[in-house]
């Protein structure tokens, strides 16, 4: 996985330049001024965001007065969130594992966005995840995760999509062309990425392969208890409340280590 990551960090930011980073840190934080137990004292809030990719979350999550420890695969993106946030005591990144790393210090808060959890494709790679989150969080901490939802995908299936992208030095094209497997509520997802430097006149092109699990609550809810951590809320993502249907591809879910 780490390989895909590591090509895909040379264009990503270009491809989510327009993506609402700001408004999604301000939306869990205000999950956690709801939820946390106690809640957050003067001090600031201690996250650690599993899969940080180059640091564009946890940048907002440090303007609004928080410590970030990110940990990526990718050796590539950790270096670009570490330059994004260069000289900020704040925030610090490692490369791991969110399936394995001990860090072995806790956290008021375990974060995984931009889908990081619906990579996990696997129960037992799920299971290990929901026991990193829990295994990091102090009594009373808060585990929030976003994911592919699996009602939404089953009613709106993912289809192709062409992408056109472009900065002062660098123009991508990038086509998404996904599989779905309905028996294992899993989508592989094959990149084709064109991309060269303004001015010139040749493309180069490369390839990726992701493989995304989208997730309906009683298996999600299941996997989270066998951790440790007991439910809070599952809302439609960037939605302060209600259930998510058939219309919502994307849902947050939200647990807590116990108190006691």
């Amino acid at each position: 996985m780490s390989g895909v990551f590591d090509a895909y960090a040379r264009y990503y930011d270009l491809l989510y330049a327009d993506k609402d980073y700001a408004g999604e840190a301000a939306y869990v934080l205000d999950l956690v001024r709801e939820h946390l137990q106690p809640p957050a004292a003067a001090k600031p809030l201690r996250i650690l965001e599993l899969g940080c990719g180059t640091g564009g979350h946890a940048e907002h999550f440090v303007a609004a007065g928080c410590t970030v420890h990110g940990i990526d695969r990718s050796p590539e993106m950790v270096a670009r969130a570490s330059e994004r946030l260069r000289g900020n005591a704040a925030a610090s990144f490692e490369t791991g594992d969110a399936t394995s790393i001990d860090l072995g210090r806790p956290f008021d808060l375990v974060v995984a966005l931009f889908h990081v959890l619906s990579y996990q494709a696997e129960d037992a790679a799920v299971a290990a995840f929901f026991r990193t989150a829990a295994a990091h969080l102090r009594p009373g901490g808060l585990a929030v995760f976003d994911f592919w939802h699996g009602p939404g995908v089953d009613a709106d299936p993912p289809a192709t999509r062409v992408r056109r992208l472009s900065d002062a030095s660098l123009n991508v094209l990038r086509i998404a062309e996904p599989t779905l497997h309905p028996e294992t509520n899993v989508v592989d997802v094959g990149y084709t990425l064109f991309f060269n430097v303004p001015g010139e006149a040749s493309w180069q092109r490369t390839e990726e392969a992701h493989r995304m699990r989208y997730f309906f609550l009683p298996e999600l809810t299941s996997l989270q208890a066998s951790a440790g951590l007991e439910p809070v809320c599952y809302h439609p993502w960037m939605e302060p409340a209600g259930g998510p249907g058939p219309r919502n591809w994307y849902a947050v879910l939200v647990g807590r280590k116990p108190l006691g």
